[in-house]
């Protein structure tokens, strides 16, 4: 648990299509090739330290024929930014998905003392 004692608290939030693979038949809709896609977000403003990060999914389109499988994560959190990261393995042809994400914590306070 992060326990925010600061009173500069911010929220980011944003959505992102991670891609359309069924206009060009790209891997994640042909079933071949890498099956991860990711996308570099950058926060506008930096955090104090390294937020809450959520990632969920706001769109899924796919192949009702085949297993529908996925998985959606934020990765390499830092202050400034994440990885927003969707995979799918196996049979599962996705033509397409947008993400949707928040990160929360403490922003930078003109009186901090940076000591170090």
């Amino acid at each position: 648990m992060q326990r925010l004692t600061n009173n500069n608290i911010g929220i980011s939030q944003g959505s992102r299509v991670l891609f359309s693979d069924f206009i060009d038949d790209g891997p994640m809709w042909t079933g071949t090739g890498p099956r991860e896609h990711r996308f570099e977000v950058e926060f506008e403003q930096a955090y104090a330290e390294i937020p809450n990060v959520m990632a969920s999914i706001s769109m899924w389109d796919s192949d009702t024929k085949t297993n529908q499988r996925m998985d959606i994560a934020a990765e390499n959190i830092t202050e400034a930014g994440f990885d927003l990261v969707f995979r799918t393995w196996g049979d599962s042809r996705v033509a397409r998905v947008r993400a949707n994400w928040i990160a929360i914590g403490p922003l930078p306070n003109e009186d901090d003392w940076q000591l170090y």
